[in-house]
């Protein structure tokens, strides 16, 4: 039986995900060069797949691409994941709101899913993007496309790594924070908009973002 060929697009997805980690785990540290054809020979990879890696990543924040220099893994800035977590509480407890009047069963099915990912998984990264799944489908619960478009932004971008070092530093935190999650979503199906609302600022101002030197 022929070997079916690895997809260009698996090869990306498998280097993407090994960056990430090493970057959100501080294997790779932050302000670091990551040079391309050493990365490559690491990796056991091309050249073409890495630099579609990299571009995700610096999609996501994690890394930035600069013109004749190349890549570097990108510097936490604690001032600017502040105003994100503002962000964060101008739309993500309305949305809960929101989408309490609709209690729509397709985003309610995905929030429970995520928080059902995020308690079997014992691995920080997986528990991380179920906790975006989460906030991402309760905002889209909302019914708004721009709130989910403006959530979608402070995720990928901002609010990642430092949900990530949080978590990490709970030896109860993905099981916290899954609890939390569960009394909104039923907050939401009840149709209790005001509670709704309430739980997820109480969630989000809960869990600030910390300083590394704090």
């Amino acid at each position: 039986m022929p070997v079916r060929p690895i997809q260009i697009a698996s090869v990306v997805d498998q280097v993407h995900a090994a960056l990430r980690e090493q970057i959100l785990t501080g294997e790779l540290e932050r302000g670091s060069r990551l040079p391309q054809e050493t990365l490559a020979a690491e990796l056991g990879v091309s050249r073409t797949p890495l630099r579609e890696a990299l571009r995700r990543l610096a999609g996501e924040g994690l890394v930035t691409l600069q013109p004749n220099y190349g890549a570097t893994v990108a510097q936490l800035d604690f001032g600017d994941m502040r105003d994100a977590w503002t962000a964060r509480l101008v739309i993500e407890p309305p949305a809960a709101r929101l989408a309490a009047e609709r209690a729509p069963a397709p985003e309610l099915d995905r929030m429970r899913a995520a928080v059902a990912a995020q308690r079997a998984s014992a691995d920080p990264t997986r528990s991380l993007d179920s906790n975006r799944e989460f906030h991402l489908a309760l905002v889209a619960a909302s019914g708004n496309p721009h709130l989910a478009h403006f959530a979608e932004l402070l995720w990928v971008a901002r609010i990642s790594v430092a949900i990530y070092t949080a978590q990490a530093a709970q030896t109860d935190g993905t099981d916290a924070w899954a609890g939390e999650h569960e009394a909104i979503i039923e907050a939401i199906a009840a149709g209790d908009g005001e509670l709704a609302q309430r739980l997820t600022r109480e969630h989000i101002e809960r869990h600030p973002p910390v300083a590394e030197n704090s």
